[in-house]
């Protein structure tokens, strides 16, 4: 792989010094919109609450941060000012709501919102969530793919990197039925694999993945317990199958699940985090007593993530050294005043 220059250049912004991921998303929505509806007894979430949350998680959470998920709903518009300059900033493109089918799932872009306008509003990576099965039928399964080929072309079009989110869910057929933004239980390994090695082939563009555990995380014992050996091999295929950098979501894992998930990943080559709900959701239970929500982030949440980050250091690979960008890793080429000649404009 060789990365564009802006691609080269975003990918840095989003890490540390050391090449580390360590990013916090403040992009969900239905898992903050839905518990501040359900205590007014609506249908709908303030507007206002919703974007105050996301501003204090910006402006209490940055500094263990080296980027931030956004999005353009809420957390661009109320927070991107409590966002430093020199925090990496990414924002969300897909739309929270898909639509259910009896064959599977749906995603679409939010709604007058693209790569282009994240490239313009200075964003330093687009990020998608797609949810897939490989055993939805051929027509959403195609229609997922071209979705996410899309914005694969457009990233490259901006030369902006493109950072994707793979979910499974649970097909009509399955046990375990929900709609809601976390892991499915009783979900396959295999299914996930599957998953990441279909959108590993270089027709989808992505740069860096934000993947699940391939096994459930209340089932992931953590490197060096009992049952650790098989359950790392399951990670490794997975990280194999990637084929370059990825990190790890949380997808309402508990706080000792999602570290005991980091160990196996990081292990298996992953180059660091983007987690959500594992560093913050506790807080967040104390609403709408806004400043026991303060309390927690800058308590509890903010020493979560500084052992999340202590251990990210000391055992996440640093993204420019993946493999997959050969030997001396990824760099800036070429390096020499040929350079101007050989990068393109956007084509219009």
């Amino acid at each position: 792989m060789q990365l564009t220059a802006g691609k080269l250049w975003g990918l840095r912004r989003m890490a540390d010094d050391a090449g580390r991921f360590k990013m916090t998303a403040v992009d969900q929505r239905p898992p903050i919109k839905n518990p501040i509806a359900a205590h007014y007894g609506g249908d709908e979430a303030p507007y206002d609450d919703v974007a105050r949350f996301k501003a204090l998680l910006i402006e209490t959470l940055q500094g263990q941060s080296s980027a931030m998920l956004l999005d353009p709903h809420y957390a661009v518009p109320r927070g991107i000012e409590y966002l430093s300059p020199t925090k990496g900033l990414i924002v969300t493109l897909e739309d929270s709501l898909f639509q259910e089918t009896p064959d599977g799932r749906l995603s679409s872009d939010i709604d007058d919102w693209s790569v282009g306008k994240i490239k313009r509003m200075g964003g330093d990576a687009v990020k998608v969530l797609a949810w897939y099965r490989p055993d939805a039928s051929a027509s959403v399964n195609g229609h997922q793919q071209d979705f996410v080929k899309r914005i694969g072309e457009a990233c490259a079009r901006f030369d902006i990197p493109f950072l994707f989110e793979l979910l499974v869910y649970p097909l009509s057929s399955d046990a375990h039925q929900t709609k809601d933004y976390v892991e499915m239980q009783g979900k396959k390994a295999d299914d996930v694999l599957a998953s990441v090695a279909e959108f590993a082939k270089p027709d989808y563009g992505v740069d860096v993945f934000k993947l699940e555990s391939p096994v459930n995380a209340g089932d992931v014992p953590g490197v060096g317990n009992d049952g650790w050996e098989a359950v790392q091999s399951v990670y490794d295929d997975m990280g194999r199958l990637a084929g370059r950098p990825w990190v790890m979501l949380s997808a309402g894992a508990g706080k000792p699940q999602f570290r005991n998930i980091l160990s196996h990943a990081y292990r298996a080559g992953a180059s660091g985090y983007l987690a959500g709900r594992a560093i913050w959701l506790d807080a967040f239970s104390e609403f709408p007593d806004w400043d026991l929500i303060r309390d927690g982030l800058t308590g509890e949440s903010v020493d979560y993530m500084k052992d999340l980050n202590a251990l990210t250091d000391s055992e996440a690979a640093p993204w420019h050294a993946h493999p997959a960008f050969g030997e001396g890793g990824a760099r800036f080429a070429p390096n020499d005043a040929g350079f101007r000649h050989a990068y393109g404009d956007i084509a219009r």
